[in-house]
């Protein structure tokens, strides 16, 4: 359970701000013509009833990798939002961009030893290309190394082999700069495959299990919009087809134990920037990291 006691209040706040993000992040895809969608807890929440699912605690998005990197190269950070990312000299244990609110504080467990941008997230997921055959299997592994090496930790969620075998290879490949050239050529090996030539798409960035998802190319044909809070947002033409994969029967409530946000937090605070709480809730030792 997260540090932090929720509110049904604090989910709100969040997403209110989520939707604000969603929608300033909507019309930049629109202006640089950059194709996305949303998944995860957004979609199941559009599709159901149009808008959040009472429990999700933020804004997640697909895009494909060759808009994806665009994105990188288009972006210009705001007053109000910032992109961020791990690089050479800036860790984040993300394996993929967040796009961040700088006057909000969104502090997760995981990342609290991080001098980074903790305003609330909207976390965009790249999609690649996905080969068949022995050319599948050597993507996954790539995946599976890219992950450990552009996070630092072994998984702790995947069984004791895994685990011990990630702890192993960070022992022997321990200088940060090895590591980074570790997953700059992990990733280059798994997204070799551009979507073009595919009859399949997977997500490769978001862990072992939906790394094993193969969506036919055609469920994100295209991008078509539907209502969410109020708006048109852009959901797959084919989202039955990716929730199915993804969740299952999306449609249908799952147990009550189970609606509960899924992220472990230090601190929420939507009115404050995180910068007021550098050195206590986050960052504590006062590292300094280079972006």
């Amino acid at each position: 359970m997260p540090q932090f006691a929720i509110s049904e209040a604090d989910i709100r706040k969040m997403q209110e701000k989520g939707l604000e993000m969603a929608l300033f992040f909507d019309q930049f895809c629109q202006e640089h013509h950059l194709t996305y969608f949303l998944c995860g807890g957004c979609c199941i929440g559009a599709v159901r009833n149009g808008e959040f699912v009472p429990w999700d605690d933020d804004v997640d998005v697909f895009m494909p990798r060759e808009d994806y990197e665009k994105l990188k190269e288009l972006w210009q950070d705001t007053e109000e939002y910032s992109i961020q990312y791990t690089t050479r000299d800036f860790l984040t244990a993300n394996q993929f961009l967040t796009i961040c609110a700088n006057k909000t504080t969104f502090i997760k467990t995981y990342q609290k030893e991080l001098d980074i941008n903790h305003g609330l997230v909207l976390d965009v997921i790249p999609l690649d290309g996905c080969p068949t055959g022995w050319r599948r299997k050597m993507q996954k592994f790539w995946a599976l190394l890219y992950s450990l090496f552009i996070v630092g930790k072994a998984p702790e969620n995947h069984g004791r082999a895994v685990y011990g075998a990630g702890k192993l290879l960070l022992g022997i490949v321990r200088p940060k700069s090895w590591r980074y050239h570790m997953w700059r050529f992990c990733e280059k090996k798994m997204t070799r495959y551009p979507i073009a030539e595919c009859d399949y798409i997977t997500e490769l960035c978001t862990g072992p299990h939906y790394m094993q998802n193969e969506y036919p190319k055609e469920i994100f044909s295209e991008a078509i919009r539907v209502p969410f809070e109020g708006h048109m947002l852009p959901i797959p033409c084919g989202y039955d087809g990716y929730l199915r994969m993804a969740f299952g029967d999306y449609r249908q409530l799952p147990p009550e134990e189970k609606r509960v946000c899924h992220h472990e937090y230090e601190l929420l605070d939507m009115e404050n920037s995180y910068l007021k709480y550098r050195g206590v809730y986050y960052a504590a030792a006062g590292k300094e990291q280079k972006g």
